[in-house]
């Protein structure tokens, strides 16, 4: 189904402007954000990030620790931590600020895919549940929810993995990683799940919304001759001018350049503990016998 129908249907057309406070990571390169209804004071919370230093396997909370400050400082109640997918280039601090601050964390149903397929990668045993149940809601396509007095609704948009999702919250849509500023392009599609036609099809499907829709990413790598990092775009600006994916492009025109582009492209430096802990809600391993927490590097598996 048409992404504007579901919103027409479900949120119907008047669409009220929520609050948006955004924060950026640069190591990671990713934009977190906290949506609030300025009626209400009710707030969701958009994939968190918590720090780690790779080198030293050592996590920290500071980037966390500057969402808690501004949720306690405005008077915010956190309904909703949101997860767009199972990120492969930052670990999530949901846990952290559930605990610190409450909401119900969700994510995509499609979960159960990844977490299947890496449950395999990493040789989980059978502790391991690969059912969502590690977090508190599963959303399907189309499921509305609800932050204070302004409607959101969740949208299935596969292709970067199998359990992607945009939230169309108001006038604004949280689209993961499914598009980048429009001079960057689109998402890479070659992780396993991955899929470029599917890609296309998600990212045609969010550009069904009205065009002065307000777009909020998850990532952003400054485009070559652009100095600044930006996270915020429209709708139409995507439609006009995205570089992949802009009006007039074909799919198998799309397919063909992202998949040629994704085989020069690297791992990202985190996948390997990003997915290990995000597949389980951003719950570390439980400590070992000597009080460690470990992580697991498969040999040669990517």
């Amino acid at each position: 189904m048409l992404a504007a129908s579901i919103v027409e249907e479900t949120l119907g057309g008047d669409m009220p402007s929520p609050v948006i406070q955004s924060f950026f990571d640069e190591p990671s390169n990713t934009a977190s954000y906290v949506v609030h209804d300025p009626c209400t004071r009710a707030a969701a919370i958009i994939d968190s990030v918590l720090d780690f230093d790779v080198a030293a396997g050592r996590t920290g909370r500071a980037s966390a620790d500057q969402i808690i400050a501004y949720v306690e400082a405005e008077g915010l109640t956190i309904e909703w931590l949101l997860e767009t997918h199972v990120h492969a280039d930052h670990l999530s601090a949901a846990p952290y600020l559930q605990e610190r601050l409450g909401g119900k964390l969700a994510i995509g149903r499609e979960i159960t895919t990844v977490q299947a397929v890496f449950g395999t990668i990493f040789n989980e045993g059978s502790a391991f549940q690969r059912d969502g149940s590690q977090f508190d809601q599963l959303f399907d396509d189309g499921d509305t929810f609800a932050i204070g007095s302004i409607q959101g609704v969740a949208l299935h948009v596969p292709g970067h993995t199998p359990a992607d999702l945009a939230y169309v919250i108001g006038n604004t849509v949280f689209t993961g990683d499914t598009l980048f500023m429009p001079d960057y392009g689109t998402a890479r599609a070659d992780f396993p799940g991955g899929d470029a036609r599917q890609l296309f099809r998600s990212m045609r499907r969010l550009m069904d919304l009205p065009r002065e829709t307000r777009a909020f990413l998850c990532h952003d790598y400054k485009a070559p001759g652009r100095d600044s990092f930006v996270w915020e775009t429209t709708i139409g600006q995507q439609r006009s001018s995205n570089v992949h994916v802009h009006d007039g492009v074909s799919e198998d025109e799309f397919v063909d350049m992202r998949t040629r582009r994704d085989a020069t492209l690297s791992m990202p430096k985190l996948i390997l503990p990003s997915i290990q802990i995000n597949m389980r809600a951003g719950h570390l391993p439980e400590p070992e016998e000597n009080g460690t927490r470990y992580l697991r590097i498969p040999l040669d598996a990517f």
